[in-house]
Order: C-alpha cells, then sequence, then structure tokens
C-alpha cells in the first residue's frame, strides 16, 4: 500500500492543532463532569493571576474545566506561531509544543508564557536569526513561567490573596526586565548544557535553565533576604469529592487521544505499521525520527509510548498510595510524549522506568529490615513527575544497554525531590534539570567501565541498519 502524501511540517502542525482542539473540545464535557458550569472563565482567570512554583495543581486551583481552556489557549498560541512564521516546523517544534502544554497544567499559564516567549523572539531579531528555526527556544523559556508570576504577584508585596490582583509598578518593571535578560542569557546556554551531557539528556534545556534557576533563585531571594513562598493552595470542594483525581476523565481522555494517534498514524504510513519495527530498534542518541522514518511512524509512536507511560501510571497509581491523576499527573504525560520524534519509543524507555520500580523494592526492604516507616511510594506526586523526564535519558540505555538503563532511572529517582529545593521550585523543568544531573554523574562511569570499542562496534551495527532502513524506505520496499 502506497503512503498517503503529507510532509513532517504539516504533520506537526496538524499534531499542535489536534492536541489543542482536543483540550477545547473537553471543556465543556469537564464542565458538565464537575458541575463548574459557571466558574470556567474565573476559574481561569485565577489560574493567571496566582503564583504557581512546583508544584501547583490547577485541577485544585482553577477547575478542570478552567485548566483545560488553559491548555488549549497556550496550545493555540504556539500553533499559529508555527504555522504563521515562515519555514518548516521540526521536530524540536513539536518537542517544545509538548512542553509548553503540559506544564499548562501546573505552574504555566496564558499570562506567565509570554514575557520569556516574547523576549526570545527580541533576542532573535536583534541577531538577525530564523524565527521558525528556532521557534523552540521561545517554548523552552516558557519555563521560567513560575519566576514571572512569583515576581509580578508576590515578590515585591511580600504577600498574597487568592483571587485579588496586587500589582506594583516595582513589580512590573522587575518582570519586564527580568524577562528581557532571559531573552538573552537562555539561547547563550543551551549550547554549552548540550555539551556537559554530550547529548544523553534529551531534556538538554532542563539542565540549562535549571542551573540558571539556582543562580536567579539564590540571588533574588537568599542574597537580597527575601523569603521564597510555597504554592497556592485553595479548598476546592468540587476536586475533594473526586478524592484530589480525575482518574476516570484523564484516562478516557488519553485513550481518545492516543487512539486517534494510532489511527492517524496508521493511515498515513500507508495503512499499515510497516517500518515502527526499525524505529523502536534506534538508539535514540542524537536522533531525529522524523526525518529518518517519517511522521506517520512517529504518531504511532507517540500513541505506543504514551500508552505505555499511561499503564505506568495506572499501575502505580493502583497498586501504592500517593497521588492520583491530578493537574501534575496529567501535565507530566504529555510530558513524557515531548521527544517521541526525537529519540522516545518504548524500547528504550521501559528500563528507566524499571529503574524507578527497582528504587522502590530497595527502600522497601531497607525499611522492612530496619523497622522504618517506608518514606515514599512510586505514586508520590515527585516520583510521578520525574518518572515522566527521566524517559529523556533513553540513549543511554540505546548506547550502553538495559542495565545502564535500569542504573539511570534508579539514580534518577533518587534525586528528583532534592532538585527542586535548588532553585525554589520556580523552573518547571525540574524533571530535566534532574536527568541533567544523572548523565553528569552517570556518564563518567559508563565511559570507565564499558570499553569504548564495544560501545562503537554496537553504534556501528545499529547505524548500518539505520542506513538499510532509510534505503529500503525510500525504495519503497
Amino acid at each position: 500500500m502506497k503512503k498517503i502524501t503529507a510532509d513532517n511540517s504539516t504533520i506537526i502542525n496538524g499534531i499542535a492543532l489536534g492536541f489543542s482542539l482536543a483540550f477545547l473540545a473537553v471543556v465543556p464535557v469537564a464542565a458538565f463532569y464537575t458541575g463548574e458550569w459557571g466558574q470556567i472563565l474565573s476559574n481561569w482567570y485565577l489560574i493567571m493571576i496566582s503564583p504557581c512554583p512546583l508544584i501547583t495543581d490547577y485541577f485544585a486551583l482553577g477547575g478542570l474545566a478552567g485548566t483545560m481552556l488553559n491548555a488549549f489557549a497556550c496550545g493555540l498560541s504556539c500553533f499559529l506561531f508555527m504555522v504563521f512564521l515562515k519555514g518548516p516546523s521540526r521536530a524540536n517544534t513539536l518537542a517544545g509544543y509538548f512542553l509548553v502544554i503540559a506544564h499548562c497544567f501546573y505552574g504555566l499559564n496564558f499570562f506567565n508564557m509570554w514575557p520569556p516567549f516574547l523576549a526570545i523572539l527580541l533576542y532573535l531579531k536583534v541577531k538577525k536569526l530564523d524565527y521558525k528555526k528556532n521557534l523552540h527556544i521561545c517554548m523552552f523559556a516558557t519555563s521560567f513561567g513560575p519566576f514571572v508570576s512569583e515576581l509580578m504577584f508576590r515578590y515585591t508585596q511580600g504577600h498574597f490573596v487568592l483571587g485579588k490582583v496586587n500589582l506594583t509598578l516595582s513589580g512590573v518593571l522587575l518582570t519586564i526586565a527580568f524577562s528581557l535578560i532571559l531573552g538573552f542569557l537562555i539561547p547563550a546556554i543551551l549550547p554549552g548544557a548540550h555539551a556537559w551531557h554530550k547529548g544523553y539528556n534529551l531534556f538538554n534545556g532542563g539542565l540549562a535553565v535549571g542551573m540558571l534557576g539556582f543562580f536567579l533563585f539564590n540571588f533574588f531571594y537568599r542574597t537580597m533576604g527575601f523569603h521564597s513562598h510555597g504554592s497556592v493552595t485553595r479548598d476546592n470542594a468540587v476536586y475533594a469529592l473526586f478524592d484530589h483525581s480525575y482518574g476516570a476523565f484523564a484516562n478516557v481522555f488519553f485513550m481518545f487521544v492516543f487512539g486517534v494517534c494510532l489511527a492517524v498514524g496508521w493511515f498515513l504510513n500507508g495503512k499499515s505499521f510497516r517500518g515502527f519495527g526499525h524505529l523502536v530498534k534506534d538508539t535514540g542518541y542524537s536522533s531525529d525520527f522524523a526525518d529518518k522514518y517519517g511522521m506517520p511512524l512517529c504518531l504511532i509512536n507517540i500513541a505506543c509510548h504514551g500508552s505505555l507511560f499511561l499503564l505506568y501510571l495506572n499501575l502505580i497509581i493502583h497498586f501504592t498510595e500517593g497521588a492520583g491523576f491530578t493537574g501534575s499527573t496529567v501535565g507530566v504525560v504529555f510530558a513524557a510524549l515531548t521527544f517521541t520524534a526525537m529519540g522516545q519509543h518504548p524500547k528504550n524507555v521501559w528500563p528507566l522506568l524499571f529503574g524507578y520500580q527497582l528504587l522502590s523494592i530497595t527502600v522497601f526492604v531497607v525499611c522492612i529490615i530496619t523497622g522504618r516507616e517506608i518514606p515514599w511510594s512510586l505514586s508520590t506526586q515527585g516520583y510521578i513527575n520525574s518518572a515522566a523526564f527521566a524517559t529523556g535519558l533513553c540513549p543511554i540505555v540505546g548506547r550502553y544497554g538495559i542495565r545502564a538503563g535500569i542504573a539511570a532511572g534508579f539514580m534518577c529517582a533518587s534525586l528528583c525531590t532534592s532538585t527542586s529545593a535548588l532553585h525554589g521550585g520556580l523552573i518547571l523543568y525540574n524533571g530535566g534539570f534532574t536527568t541533567g544531573i544523572t548523565a553528569l554523574i552517570l556518564l563518567p562511569i559508563l565511559e570507565h567501565y564499558i570499553p569504548k570499542t564495544r560501545t562503537e562496534m554496537k553504534n556501528l551495527t545499529i547505524n548500518m541498519r539505520d542506513m538499510l532502513t532509510l534505503i529500503g524506505n525510500n525504495l519503497d520496499i
């Protein structure tokens, strides 16, 4: 069967539009499900005018329907830039889009995304760089959204009253100056972070903005003698009725979305799954699946990888006590999809998730032997979030094997609850920051103990197989 003709850029734009419209479509469904018909816009407004350090659950703060509306507004805005800026959308553009919509459920909103986003555009204009080619950097910059909300609504006031806007001139000017500084610093530090982890952390922006956020938080708070505040809370009676978890709603939504991705990918791939077997054998290291295999197979990968992570969440939530399908939990499912067109697939991700289970088993055994209380579970919110971003270490699995991947997951899980304190929870990419630190620690060990010749021979075999696959796809055999 001949493949349907559709270029990668068109499919990437279609994915962004499809996910955005899915959010809009479920707004009335969510309002009916929770009974929040008359509060959708007011709840969305509450999300936009509130400080939102990690982990602010937008389901509690702004309700299910208000959060979906927030995701639609942010996602559609990114889509419009993808369409109207000249040039093709690339796999990294899609990665930026997924990170934006992921954090629309816990920390990013239609207000705080714009100052850093527009600041990067200003940088591109000053440096006379291509807007479309660097659009993903604009999207990555939104990771500083909590910083924007904090400086605007709480930093100079010293307090915050839920639902009340109390702006100060100093707060507005400070936010503008902060955003402009970000605009000219972020593009400068991203390449350096890649050199640190040598491409083995796909969430490259997480390490870069995490280090910058570490400095900025300490400057604004520790050095200046300001007290840092935690997440904003709200007594949401509706959310409490659902035991602070919209599990049924989330599962139906994701099964529908992943089902559509699978069907569309199958159709565009000539009504077949041919080639997907080759994709899941890819190492994921410095790999652009869109260019190598085509976006139809990437759509199938989105469906399969997303379903795997959704299954993982359901299992740990069912068998352990902790967080359910909160706003943060729903958001990180999208975060887990970030690099499904640039390196992630089920085969190189499962060892990382198994590493989390191994750490959990280790802690359980030690606590039983020593008679201590088990301090956490796999469904603790911090460990749920971290697992989604740990999937960015999949090139380690592809190049160094399953055991190395399990070790990477084990280490990442042991670090995940400590890194947010370094930046006060004001950086949304804390999971990417954690994976970056894990890569910095683990890579020298792997390079020291795994013979280079063995790794090179494995990579040579994989590269030859990829080349034959690419030739076969071009010949349509």
